[in-house]
């Protein structure tokens, strides 16, 4: 029993330093992509972190009748269960929540964009793409394409191997915001993963 506590305890200390940059929340941002199983001979993988959705709202979401304020408790709750869920690294749990908010709707643009998402980071990370592509969609009808969600998008797709997609969304994003560190590492990933190829 002590042996195998000090086995999970060494695995522990070695992982300790991957798990460190594996998410970022010390930044705005809760989420992060993991790296594509393509890319994992690329040294060292960059995590994907989505910074807090900025930028105008177009078209605004409009608060929905009979949303009281313990409704809207439960609503972010799922939000924030699935912010959680997500960064425990458990994504089917995750998505979970995620699509309870969406599905019961927040009334707040900016919640709404956030859950979807998240819900898209959960699929891409359950490896379910398709659905991945539409709450992607969903976040981009609420507050555009913001350079996060290109950033996402792109890392997406650079997880599925499909590089010439990801190069297209990558530099959309860095068109938007130039300065974007995600961006630029994802771009810097990309262009290490072509070169393995």
């Amino acid at each position: 029993m002590a042996v195998r506590v000090v086995r999970v305890l060494a695995v522990a200390a070695l992982c300790a330093p991957w798990l460190a940059g594996c998410e970022s929340w010390n930044a705005p941002a809760w989420w992060s992509n993991p790296p594509a199983a393509a890319v994992e001979a690329a040294p060292p993988p960059v995590v994907v972190s989505t910074p807090e959705i900025t930028g105008t709202v177009d078209p605004p979401v409009q608060a929905q009748p009979g949303v009281t304020p313990e409704l809207r408790g439960d609503l972010e709750s799922d939000l924030n269960l699935g912010k959680r869920h997500f960064r425990e690294g458990e994504f089917g749990l995750a998505e979970k929540h995620f699509r309870r908010a969406v599905e019961k709707g927040l009334p707040d643009a900016r919640d709404a964009a956030e859950a979807w998402l998240g819900l898209a980071a959960s699929y891409d990370r359950l490896r379910r793409f398709e659905l991945a592509d539409r709450a992607y969609a969903r976040a981009i009808a609420i507050v555009g394409p913001a350079p996060e969600i290109l950033n996402n998008q792109g890392y997406s797709y650079l997880m599925r191997g499909d590089y010439a997609h990801a190069r297209v969304k990558l530099n959309e994003a860095r068109a938007k915001d130039p300065a974007n560190p995600h961006v630029l590492a994802n771009l810097d990933l990309l262009d290490r993963a072509v070169r393995a190829r």
